[in-house]
């Protein structure tokens, strides 16, 4: 039995007043029917549960429909963090929208959404990270500020998860809304709950307040014992900064973070039979599954269905993806599977209308077309196998072979059923052939699970596109291309007037 969310009434109340990141979406007009900082600092001492209970909105907004835009803007591609997985798995062309129904994906697949900044897309990521920032603030400010010291374990924690969900969202804007790493390109505002810097800022400054963050986290979070895993631990911290140091070049220090997450965190790697259906059991939509270090238990309770991540992707829930709307993987990647590997069997080889899409890796456990109508399958947000494979992409970029090859067989081995496998695959690898193993491997792994992105712009990779998709088939786009990556909105540009170009 799957535990109940407790979700406080209040967060509704302050989500709908965070409209922007302009100067008002900071400091909003008094309205008496929200919280305030002012109200937490009157209160905290009290009721310190107000407190734990604005990290509880953080967590419960990066799942919830309608994040953004409310019900009123009936936008059906906007459930918090996972609308982001799914959309930079599109950007990368592994991703494919092999079928258009209902045009929730045709621009963004057209790449015309990320062409234009008027388009409501870009204003949903920005607006969706931003808003997690102004929360994790409201949590730091009202524990102390930035540089208190917190006295007691239960301010501890929290301060420690604050910090790290901040630090995801500038983490994530940096990805989304720059090309590539350049330390000197101003890029983003920068708002730390106590300077409010409008103008765009240097990339070296949001990786600084990143990094700070991070670290501080990791210290403050040790020794937590988390009551749900949709809360940030010190594995889950020590995961965000070992991708920012990846993001940065600075391999060395991802490989040291990534290593030590496998030693200490308690993570088993995904099973062979979690991986595939029909194995005993899959690893792709349960929270508890050994391998999830991050994610979110969907229940009943919370009454998500159409507009869900799941909606989308799985054709044994009634939404998009049954009725139409299909997303496969690209059939050039598909390809490059072989036939002795599980996750093959992740994607339905046979013709017709679910071709190469993932009916056996993200599905609802009735396996009954469009069964599943209130949404109880979870969402993943990190799991262990991404530090194997930055490991080993970490190590091989540092000159390190023999620690990437290590980290890549221990990988393989479950994949491909076997040591001796694993071992002739990764044995004859070497220089460019290594680094381009891992990242394909990473490609294949994380398919549909948002992190082929990240890893797209730190190979510095072109991608071309296969023939299964609607749009643009057969196209080759580099990483840094302009249509790869978000545009600052309208609405920021239009209420922002210290932003006075594009990104």
């Amino acid at each position: 039995m799957k535990k109940r969310i407790l979700v406080y009434s209040f967060f509704t109340a302050i989500f709908i007043s965070l409209i922007s990141c302009s100067e008002d979406f900071l400091e909003p007009v008094r309205d008496t029917s929200v919280l305030t900082d002012a109200d937490f600092a009157n209160n905290a001492d009290i009721n310190p549960g107000l407190i734990e209970g604005t990290l509880t909105g953080v967590y419960s907004y990066m799942a919830r429909p309608f994040a953004v835009y409310g019900t009123a803007g009936s936008r059906h591609y906007d459930f918090g963090h996972k609308s982001i997985d799914i959309w930079s798995d599109m950007l990368t062309g592994d991703m494919a929208l092999s079928n258009n129904a209902y045009n929730w994906y045709a621009n963004f697949t057209n790449l015309v959404s990320t062409s234009d900044f008027t388009r409501e897309e870009n204003a949903l990521v920005w607006t969706y990270l931003y808003k997690v920032i102004n929360l994790s603030n409201i949590v730091i400010n009202n524990l102390g500020g930035n540089d208190a010291v917190p006295e007691s374990d239960q301010t501890k924690y929290m301060m420690g998860q604050a910090k790290a969900m901040r630090a995801y969202g500038y983490f994530y804007l940096t990805q989304m809304f720059q090309r590539e790493y350049n330390p000197s390109q101003e890029i983003l505002p920068i708002y730390d709950g106590v300077q409010s810097l409008y103008s765009k800022q240097p990339a070296s400054d949001v990786y600084n307040l990143i990094i700070s963050d991070l670290n501080q986290s990791i210290v403050l979070l040790d020794g937590f014992q988390r009551t749900a895993k949709n809360q940030v631990n010190k594995s889950v911290a020590q995961g965000l900064l070992a991708y920012t140091y990846a993001a940065m070049g600075m391999y060395p220090e991802a490989k040291v973070l990534s290593d030590e997450i496998i030693a200490t965190g308690g993570y088993s790697l995904t099973t062979a039979g979690q991986l595939a259906f029909p194995g005993v059991g899959s690893g792709f939509n349960n929270v508890n599954t050994g391998s999830w270090m991050w994610g979110f238990d969907i229940t009943t309770d919370l009454g998500y269905g159409l507009v869900s991540w799941w909606g989308q992707m799985d054709v044994f829930t009634y939404s998009y993806a049954g009725a139409g709307d299909r997303k496969a993987i690209d059939n050039g990647l598909y390809a490059l599977i072989p036939a002795n590997d599980v996750r093959k069997n992740q994607f339905n080889a046979a013709p017709g209308a679910t071709n190469l899409m993932p009916i056996n890796k993200f599905f609802h456990q009735g396996r009954v077309s469009m069964g599943q109508q209130v949404i109880e399958t979870d969402y993943i947000y990190m799991r262990i196998e991404e530090f194997y494979l930055l490991s080993a992409e970490a190590a091989a970029k540092s000159g390190n072979e023999a620690a990437a090859k290590s980290r890549l067989e221990e990988l393989m081995t479950i994949r491909l059923g076997s040591l001796a496998a694993a071992t002739a695959y990764v044995s004859p690898l070497t220089g460019d052939a290594l680094k381009n193993a891992i990242y394909l491997q990473t490609r294949i792994e994380f398919w549909g699970e948002g992190k082929s992105y990240l890893a797209m712009k730190r190979n510095k990779a072109t991608i071309t596109r296969g023939t299964n998709h609607t749009y643009l088939s057969g196209i080759s786009v580099p990483y840094d291309d302009s249509r790869l990556s978000f545009k600052i909105p309208q609405v920021e540009i239009n209420n922002n007037p210290s932003i006075t170009e594009q990104n």
